[in-house]
This record gives C-alpha cells, sequence and structure tokens, in this order.
C-alpha cells in the first residue's frame, strides 16, 4: 500500500462483524484463562497484554500503523516526544557513554540532551551538522554509543543530510537516530535513506490538531547490535530470567527492550484514549501534510519579498541554503513551518506577533491552525547566545507554522501586520 492508503487502514484491520473504525480499549487489565498464560506473559515468550503501562490494544494499533508508516519492524508509544527522546536513547545509553548529536535541533532537546543526560553520567557532543565527515568523525570516542540529528530542525529549518551522518555513524559501528517529527513519514522516510531508529513527537503534524501530547520511537530493525558495544541487548537481563533480547526477538531486539525493561519502569505510556485521537489525525495525514506544504511555500515566498525581513528560512524557496537537500529529502514538500528573522530586533519582532489576528500566538507549531511563536524568548529561553547562535536563532527570529486555512487569508493577517510596525 502507499503511504496514503496506510494511514487509513493499517495497524487495524476488523474481522467479520467487527468495528470499522479503531475501539478505544478503556481497560487498565486484562483477563486470562489460566495461570500457566500469565506466567508465559512476564516471562515474554506468548503475545499479549500485560498490564496498560506496558500495551494496549489500541495503543498496540497506532503503534502498528505508525511502524508500517515509517517502513519499521515495531514502534513504542510514549506520552511525550520529549519521552520518546529519552528512552531511545536510554535504551542504549548507560552511565559513562557519550553521544554524537547535531547542533540544530529543538531547544528542549537541547536541555535534555547538556543538562539531564549529565546528570545520567553520560556525555554529549555538539557538532555542526553541515561540518564535513571528518570532522564529524573527530567528535567520537570509544565509549561513542549512538548519533543524533533532526531532519528538519526546529526552528532553523535546516535539512539534515542524512547519508552523510548515517556514513559516519555506521563507521563507528553506532546507530544513528533520526527526529523526523516535522517532515512526518509522508515527507520523508530516513530508515530508506541509513537512519536506525525514528523519533517522533506526535504532538505535532502526526496529530496535527493540537488535542494532546504524545511520542512515538520506530525501530529499522536493521541494525547489527551484536558488535560488543551494546550489552544492555546481547547478554542476560536478571529482570526477565537472564533473557537476551537480540537473541529472543531477532530484529525487534531494540524496541522489544524498550518496551518491557524501559516502558515497564518508567510508565509513560498513553492512554487508549490518546491513541484513538492520535489515529484520527493520522487517518488525514496524507491530505494535511500536502495543504500545509503548500501553504508554506506560498507564505515563504511573500516573506521572501517583505522590506522589514532580514532572512527567511524555509528549504522549499530556490535560494535556501539546504535546497539541495530537501530536493533529496523531501521532494514532496518540506512542511509549512517557516522561520524568518524581522528588522530591529526582539523588540519589533515581538510588536508584529502582537499585532496578527487569525494566526495564534502558541508555545506550539505543526498544528492544522497557523501558529506563531518568538523562540528566542520562549522555547528556546533557556540557552545561553552561543547555545541560541549554534541552533540558528537571532534575537528578531519568528517561526510561523502554517496551518490548512486558505492561503489568502494568512497572508493578509500578515500584511496587516507588517503594516502596524511600518
Amino acid at each position: 500500500m502507499k503511504v496514503e492508503t496506510k494511514c487509513l487502514h493499517a495497524g487495524y484491520e476488523p474481522k467479520n462483524g467487527e468495528p470499522r473504525a479503531l475501539p478505544i480499549y478503556q481497560s487498565t487489565t486484562y483477563k486470562y484463562d489460566s495461570t500457566e498464560f500469565v506466567g508465559q506473559l512476564f516471562d515474554l515468550t506468548a503475545e499479549g497484554h500485560m498490564y496498560s503501562r506496558i500495551s494496549n490494544p489500541t495503543v498496540d494499533a497506532v503503534e502498528k500503523k505508525i511502524a508500517a508508516l515509517e517502513g519499521g519492524v515495531g514502534a513504542l508509544c510514549t506520552t511525550s516526544g520529549q519521552a520518546a527522546t529519552f528512552i531511545a536513547l536510554l535504551n542504549l545509553l548507560e552511565s559513562g557513554d557519550h553521544m554524537v548529536t547535531s547542533s540544530t535541533i529543538y531547544g528542549g532537546t537541547v536541555n535534555l540532551f547538556s543538562i539531564t543526560l549529565k546528570k545520567f553520567g553520560i556525555d554529549v557532543t555538539f557538532v555542526d551538522p553541515d561540518a564535513d565527515e571528518d570532522e564529524l568523525n573527530k567528535a567520537f570516542r570509544p565509549n561513542t554509543k549512538a548519533m543524533f540529528g533532526e531532519i528538519m530542525a526546529n526552528p532553523a529549518m535546516n535539512v539534515l543530510d542524512i547519508e552523510k551522518f548515517a556514513r559516519v555513524a555506521h563507521a563507528h559501528e553506532v546507530p544513528l537516530l533520526i527526529d523526523n517529527t516535522f517532515a512526518t513519514p509522508y515527507l520523508c522516510r530516513p530508515f530508506e535513506f541509513g537512519a536506525d531508529i525514528i523519533i517522533h513527537s506526535t504532538t505535532k503534524y502526526l496529530d496535527g490538531h493540537a488535542l494532546q501530547p504524545g511520542g512515538v520511537i520506530v525501530d529499522s530493525g536493521k541494525f547489527n547490535w551484536n558488535n560488543g558495544k551494546f550489552p544492555g541487548l546481547t547478554t542476560p537481563d536478571a529482570s526477565y530470567h537472564g533473557i537476551i533480547y537480540t537473541e529472543s526477538f531477532k530484529e525487534s531486539a531494540y524496541i522489544t527492550k524498550a518496551r518491557v525493561q524501559l516502558m515497564r519502569d518508567l510508565g509513560c505510556y498513553p492512554s487508549a484514549h490518546s491513541a484513538f485521537l492520535l489515529n484520527l489525525g493520522l487517518e488525514t495525514l496524507a491530505v494535511r501534510m500536502d495543504k500545509h506544504c503548500a501553504n508554506g511555500q506560498i507564505v515563504a515566498e511573500f516573506l521572501k519579498e517583505q522590506p522589514d525581513v532580514e532572512f527567511i528560512h524555509y528549504p522549499g524557496l530556490s535560494d535556501d541554503t539546504y535546497h539541495a537537500l530537501k530536493e533529496k529529502y523531501l521532494p514532496k514538500g518540506c512542511s509549512g513551518v517557516i522561520s524568518f528573522s524581522i528588522k530591529g530586533g526582539r523588540e519589533r519582532a515581538a510588536a508584529f506577533i502582537d499585532h496578527l489576528k487569525l494566526v495564534s500566538l502558541e508555545v506550539h507549531v505543526a498544528d492544522i491552525r497557523t501558529c506563531v511563536l518568538h523562540p528566542a524568548s520562549s522555547t528556546h529561553r533557556q540557552l545561553s547566545d552561543e547555545q541560541l547562535v549554534n541552533a540558528g536563532i537571532t534575537p528578531g527570529l519568528i517561526r510561523l507554522s502554517c496551518g490548512i486555512e486558505h492561503a489568502d487569508d494568512i497572508l493578509n493577517d500578515l500584511k496587516n501586520a507588517f503594516a502596524a510596525i511600518a
């Protein structure tokens, strides 16, 4: 099936006489016929649901759909994108380990990597994503266990060269983890370019309606964990009677361990109702992304011609630095998110935002409704000036997320705000 069809049909297949729409299995617990079967569940030798902190039939169907959309062997939903990133890395890294990441990533992820992971004894090196392979190789150490990047950085909107990052990561026998939030599997499928693990904040385009936070981890099933670097996957797990994930679960070893070990212990699994709402968003993902991309292109072309705009970052523009990478990795479009800087700095950027009427000022992005934010004073407020520069953020930078309204109405609101600060 094509991606558009998988959005509707993957994950849940009703049998004869069953509901056409995905049911909400609103239950924390499940009934069994024998203690023997329950024991098999806890030994991980039988398939089924133990408890809704680990799995649930409604969430399971959505996980299967997202795995099918990305081309992975399995997926694990979480209560937020940050939880997904944290579990995805904690599934690989232990105290004393190290990872390499692109510097142009979401501010909250910068905080997770530079502050919180340090408390776990994990070191992180930030690298320029545009650096050549020789320079990227220098960031690796003997204890490096992962490499991370965003397909389109929030809010810098640079496009990551996935194949370059994959070559470097694999040369050091570590997996490449890609945050595919802004692209979604409709615009880019990173596994096809060498990525090993994909992460999404489902709060954004996958949900699309700003209804609830969520995240997901998708496993490609292609990375060789038996290279001596990942004992958590290749040596006995005492909490499951010495099970070895790579032996018992083969290509699904990584995502199985994330679920039965980390989700079991950390408990950040979404509710059935949240998964039901996420599935409704997924069903219209393809048609929404086409509209987001079309509006983003129209608005970017408009902003490019405005005298009050000192620069604009949108890979869909033919003269954008990352247009060639956009054509390679994102041929269908590069979402509705645009970053541009207003001349006059922070105060003038704030005045422009305050004069918008249709466009909502929100701490959010990638929604069906057009929204706007000033990153330096909100999502990236905790970053130092140096970190802001590394993330591609100036005092006058505005992040605009084009929704699916009529493009003329978005343009008229922008025109009125420009006129108000003239």
